[in-house]
């Protein structure tokens, strides 16, 4: 089973999950509501009980319907029954509204015989879940007609009713549910599809490298054959072509292991070394350049041994961006390169009088294919790969880089690898 079946086994798994949560957490919370409905029924039912046991207005008009006394209101009895059902359904409403009691009901004022009865206009028809609180009349109206009367109230789709007032909880939920749900898939199909895209751009980079290897090696077999032909004054040259064909196969080979170190593949071999004479070297190589192309270089190695553990291929080929980056993007730079071991670190300082990098461009450039604006006329040729390799070498050695600019000034660069005889190593 792949990690891709996995995650959706995962995520359709938590959705029912967190979905059964919120069901459980529904039915408590209809259960709570009609547990709260009873209460408030009750209460309103004791009001009612009480208004009803006195002799008033309503419960006097209520008695002469039952009876169809039209002596005092002067009106047909079919009129009076109207009236009293009318008065009575509004004072019912009243007393439940109150006590917090929204849904729809109905009513019926019945004696035990049904002789004597009263009731709502509107009824409930069919199976409706209707839920009936009967309700035993006491004072006027039993003593007036020798009878037990009893008020029965009737609820109906009382769930409804309890979902309606849940709504405050269930469609918040419902929702957060579906963004979740949505966020989710959004993420996993941005997710195959930028690793559809690193593939694609991996499986480019792997045939455009393996393309230019073919040039450079007949380049450097070339060189080597001019060898022997060429005059003693020129060889300082040949061995330049040299040189710049080696480090060509570098950055060839560097893009191809930068693209491996992105996708967390441990590709270097870490082995203790005397980087000393390799940083030598660097700035030898760089200083005949320097010289051909008229370029003010010094170093100063401090002498000592700078014993890390380091893959020195990869370190020179920071050291060597760094010092090309110097000498590209300035007008003739001054550049210096200083090295000493301070505290358990071997400390590296590149610094150059170069065009510099505005503030808020130094937090970006060693962002993957980030250039920055004073190299956007194309003067300088380039795909910002170079100081995104060199931080991503500098901390698989566990160390760090530090850039300071200032337009017009120039760039230092410090680069700090720790020793191995360093307690923090």
């Amino acid at each position: 089973m792949n990690k891709r079946n996995i995650f959706i086994g995962v995520f359709i798994i938590s959705v029912f999950g967190l979905a059964f949560v919120q069901y459980r957490y529904l039915q408590i919370g209809l259960n709570l509501a009609k547990v709260q409905f009873n209460e408030k029924v009750e209460k309103a039912i004791a009001d009612i009980k009480l208004g009803l046991s006195d002799q008033n207005q309503l419960t006097y008009l209520m008695a002469s319907a039952m009876k169809r006394d039209t002596s005092f209101f002067r009106a047909n009895p079919d009129s009076i029954i109207g009236a009293s059902n009318y008065f009575l359904n509004d004072y019912l409403l009243e007393n439940l509204t109150k006590n917090g009691v929204e849904a729809d009901f109905t009513y019926t004022l019945t004696t035990r015989d049904s002789t004597y009865y009263l009731n709502s206009a509107n009824s409930f028809s069919g199976d409706q879940n209707v839920v009936s609180y009967p309700l035993l009349l006491e004072g006027y109206l039993p003593k007036l007609f020798g009878q037990r009367f009893i008020l029965d109230l009737k609820f109906k789709n009382l769930n409804s009713y309890f979902l309606s007032q849940l709504n405050g909880l269930t469609l918040p939920s419902l929702l957060f549910l579906i963004g979740i749900v949505i966020v989710v898939l959004w993420a996993l199909r941005t997710y195959y599809w930028q690793k559809s895209v690193i593939t694609t751009t991996d499986e480019f980079i792997n045939n455009l490298t393996h393309e230019l290897k073919t040039p450079v090696f007949a380049i450097h077999m070339a060189s080597k054959m001019l060898e022997d032909k060429v005059q003693e004054k020129d060889k300082n040259f040949l061995d330049i072509i040299r040189q710049q064909a080696k480090r060509l196969g570098g950055h060839i080979d560097k893009v191809l292991e930068l693209a491996t170190l992105e996708r967390k593949k441990t590709v270097l071999h870490l082995e203790q070394v005397d980087f000393y004479p390799r940083l030598r070297k660097v700035c030898e190589e760089f200083k005949t350049l320097s010289n051909l192309e008229e370029i003010n270089f010094r170093y100063n190695l401090e002498p000592s041994n700078y014993l890390i553990l380091a893959e020195a291929f990869h370190l020179e080929n920071v050291v060597n961006n760094l010092l090309d980056n110097a000498k590209k993007y300035g007008n003739n730079p001054n550049i210096n390169l200083h090295s000493s071991t301070k505290e358990g670190w071997l400390v590296i300082v590149i610094q150059d009088t170069g065009k510099g990098i505005s503030k808020e461009e130094q937090d970006k450039v060693f962002q993957k294919y980030y250039r920055a604006k004073n190299t956007s006329d194309h003067k300088v040729k380039g795909f910002g790969l170079g100081l995104n390799y060199v931080q991503t070498i500098v901390k698989k050695h566990a160390g760090s880089i530090r850039l300071e600019s200032k337009l017009g000034v120039g760039t230092t660069v410090t680069l700090k690898i720790p020793l191995v005889n360093d307690g923090k190593k």
